[in-house]
């Protein structure tokens, strides 16, 4: 495959991160992990039919078109389907590895899981329960990055649903003002749905979560949007790019997944 992303001996390596540690408890019991629920169908490489596509093989198609070629996957005990299904990346195309978390307190602390592995490396972050148009994604923040040598950039996406997620205040430069997490109400209109961050972010991270009080399962859950406002509030560089005119589709609310099984299905050709 053919690499769109930008490129510079000078750049850090691209590495994407997935956290895939939830326990999909909105959807209720599942044959699979919800990570490779299937969603439409691809061909079959030796040509001799279809096969289904799970919902997380269309992150990972995006990633590579981007001219990502590693990425680490996190997850939690007992989804050992997930490396079972995608082992070492052949699938897609790519070099996967897979890293076990034992903290239930909040995708932050998922992340921070990759620490030591993308402490160096420009990371794309993805989250594999969603569906976004267009493919050019990632090549978009990336290649923002590189031009504006923004610590964060964030890519931005209509909200459908504006409570159940980070909402985004942009300026006309593009520099992100705040995030505001789940608001009951706002006149804020977008949300992000990918990002790529400098090590600086990373360690920015690191630390953040270090200095916070050790949680418990009962703590209130962080968010990535935390981490990111408070990345903005000590005066790192955070920038948005409007990814799509569309909402994405994010498949753990049961109403989502029905309408991705209605209407996505994509056969490459």
């Amino acid at each position: 495959m053919t690499a769109t992303g930008p490129t510079s001996a000078k750049r850090p390596r691209i590495i994407g991160l997935i956290p895939a540690a939830g326990y999909a408890t909105r959807l209720g019991p599942l044959p699979c992990s919800k990570e490779i629920y299937p969603i439409g169908l691809r061909p079959d490489p030796d040509g001799s039919g279809m096969r289904p596509k799970v919902v997380s093989h269309y992150l990972l198609e995006k990633m590579r078109r981007a001219g990502i070629e590693q990425a680490y996957i996190v997850l939690r005990e007992g989804k050992w389907d997930i490396p079972a299904y995608f082992k070492d990346g052949a699938l897609v195309d790519m070099h996967l590895a897979y890293l076990i978390v034992d903290v239930p307190y909040g995708a932050p602390y998922t992340l921070d899981q990759a620490y030591p592995f993308v402490r160096d490396s420009l990371v794309t972050l993805g989250f594999p329960d969603i569906l976004f148009s267009p493919d050019d994604g990632y090549a978009r923040i990336l290649r923002h990055q590189a031009q504006s040598g923004a610590d964060v950039v964030l890519g931005l996406f209509p909200a459908d649903r504006p409570s159940a997620a980070d909402m985004v205040a942009v300026d006309a430069r593009g520099r992100i003002e705040r995030i505001v997490i789940k608001p009951r109400t706002t006149d804020l209109r977008h949300t992000w749905g990918i990002a790529v961050w400098t090590p600086a972010f990373t360690e920015f991270l690191h630390n953040y979560l270090a200095e916070l009080p050790v949680p418990t399962e009962n703590s209130t859950e962080l968010f990535v949007g935390d981490a990111i406002q408070a990345g903005i509030n000590s005066g790192l560089k955070v920038e948005g790019v409007q990814i799509s005119d569309t909402p994405f589709l994010d498949i753990g609310i049961p109403e989502n997944l029905a309408r991705a099984l209605s209407n996505v299905v994509q056969i490459p050709a």
